[in-house]
Parts: C-alpha cells; sequence; structure tokens
C-alpha cells in the first residue's frame, strides 16, 4: 500500500505514513469487511509547541507535588537536611544530595516511560491536553522507547532548551528527543 499524499510505502496495520505523516489507509480487518466496504482514512495532527508546553507544565506540577512529598522530603528528612538549609546543601555533591537527585530523576524516568508506554499513550497532563506518543507508524511505544526519548529529554536540555524548541520548527513538530528515538506526539482526532 503506499501513502495517497507522497507516495512512499505504507507498512501493514500503519496508521500514519512514516515519511509525510499524513492519512493511511486503516486494514480492512480492523474496520470490518465485505462487499461495499471503503476503509476509512485517518488524519494525522501533530501537536503544536504550545500545546506540549503545557502539557509538560501540568506533567511537572505533578511530578513535583507527588515526589516532593512522596520521595524527596522523607529523604530530606532522614539526611536531617532541613527545608531552609536546602539551598545551602544541594549544590554540594554529598552522598545525600546525590542519592535525593537520583531518586528524583528516577522516579520522572519511570512516569514518564510508564505513562507514554501504556495504552494511554500519554502521561497525565498530556491526556488532559488531548494529545499522545506514538512511533512513526502512529502505533504504541515501548517501554524502551518511551525511555530512550526520556533520557533523549536530557540532551534536550543540555542544549540550552534549543532541543525542545525544534517542535515549533520541524514539520513533524519533533522535538531533538522526538527525533532520537523515532516518536511522534499527535493529537487525538
Amino acid at each position: 500500500m503506499q501513502c495517497p499524499k507522497c507516495g512512499a510505502d505504507l507498512p501493514e496495520g500503519s496508521e500514519s505514513c512514516p515519511a509525510c505523516g499524513e492519512l493511511s489507509e486503516i486494514p480492512s480487518t480492523s474496520r470490518g469487511n465485505g462487499p461495499g466496504f471503503t476503509p476509512t482514512r485517518v488524519r494525522v495532527v501533530y501537536a503544536g509547541f504550545w500545546l506540549r508546553v503545557v502539557a509538560y507544565l501540568i506533567d511537572w506540577i505533578i511530578m513535583q507535588v507527588v515526589v516532593g512529598f512522596a520521595i524527596i522530603k522523607p529523604m530530606m528528612d532522614h539526611a536531617g537536611i532541613t527545608p531552609s538549609k536546602s539551598l545551602i546543601y544541594f549544590p554540594f555533591a554529598s552522598r545525600q544530595t546525590i542519592a535525593i537527585n537520583l531518586a528524583g530523576l528516577m522516579a520522572s524516568w519511570l512516569y514518564w516511560a510508564l505513562f507514554e508506554s501504556s495504552a494511554w499513550q500519554a502521561t497525565l497532563g498530556k491526556r488532559m491536553v488531548g494529545i499522545r506518543v506514538t512511533d512513526l507508524q502512529g502505533q504504541r511505544i515501548s517501554l524502551a522507547r518511551a525511555s530512550g526519548r526520556f533520557f533523549g529529554k536530557l540532551l534536550s536540555a543540555f542544549s540550552l532548551l534549543v532541543g525542545f524548541a525544534m517542535a515549533a520548527f520541524t514539520e513533524k513538530k519533533q522535538a531533538l528527543h522526538d527525533l532520537l528515538a523515532g516518536c511522534l506526539v499527535v493529537r487525538n482526532v
């Protein structure tokens, strides 16, 4: 089967064209078959930069509350670091601050990777704004790919946030971490 827009070959069962992201036919086996059946076409709408920013801010707030109270605060209490002294301790690399930072990173990784590879294909923030993460064929991503996408966000951040801003300028609205993991962020239509 070929894409009706660009003519690229479509993998069997794909919801969108891997080359241009446009329409593809849903196989007749998934929607029924028989005489007079016409496959339905699906339009892929990429999630824009600002919609992704809103979803990220919602996720960030959720993570600050959950990780802050469930993980960071108990670890700080155990280490004897009070909130008023946390600014004194955190710039220095002690065993306690390294452990707290690693716990926060691990909790963030689990949150983003598990939700984006789940049947929802979205974190709570993405779900609230109506977007989801797919592979280039429009299918659900694996935990490994979701993990690669999460750690790719570190590169997006270390590039002075240019990796995130790429989502505003690329054809398929992909940020650096999306390109590295072979993912798309699409709107639920």
